[in-house]
């Protein structure tokens, strides 16, 4: 199973990371249908985070699902943590000898350090920050995929597997 945790907030909107990361989404979706693989969606920004999708296979999932995913906000990434863990913690319930992935696609603009998710059993920090707005990258994606074992990657790791 995998589920998807996108930062929605304000940081988000410029240099088109928001858009680029909803197009990730439907890469590893479309991937995930072909696969017969469970996934969901946890969309999180300006103090919420609500589940878009799943768990299930995404069997037509495309991009008018995808485009009405605005964005707005602080980054509350405690709250879109908290929401994923415990679809993770249900899902770990049902079926335990299920692999559970999460995937958290954002820019890292956010001061929260939540705890890792106990019942993810492997974790994929996608870095949106990196784009061509000249913003400076604050780099916290990358020592918080340091600090829970993770694995680190940037949007173009993922377009070049896909």
């Amino acid at each position: 199973m995998h589920c998807f945790l996108l930062d929605c907030s304000a940081s988000m909107l410029g240099g088109e990371r928001l858009s680029k990361a909803k197009g990730l989404i439907l890469a590893c979706f479309d991937r995930a249908a072909l696969e017969r693989v469970h996934a969901a969606l946890i969309c999180f920004g300006g103090g919420r985070a609500d589940l878009r999708f799943g768990p299930a296979i995404p069997r037509w999932w495309n991009e008018r699902w995808v485009e009405p995913i605005g964005g707005g906000g602080g980054t509350s990434l405690s709250i879109g943590m908290a929401a994923a863990a415990k679809l993770l913690e249900r899902c770990k319930r049902r079926e335990p000898a299920r692999e559970r992935v999460l995937w958290i696609l954002g820019d890292g603009r956010t001061r929260d350090r939540p705890d890792r998710p106990r019942a993810a059993d492997r974790i994929v920090i996608v870095d949106c920050e990196r784009d061509s707005t000249g913003r400076a990258a604050l780099g916290r994606w990358e020592r918080l995929a340091r600090e829970w074992e993770a694995d680190y990657l940037r949007p173009e790791d993922i377009a070049m597997s896909a």
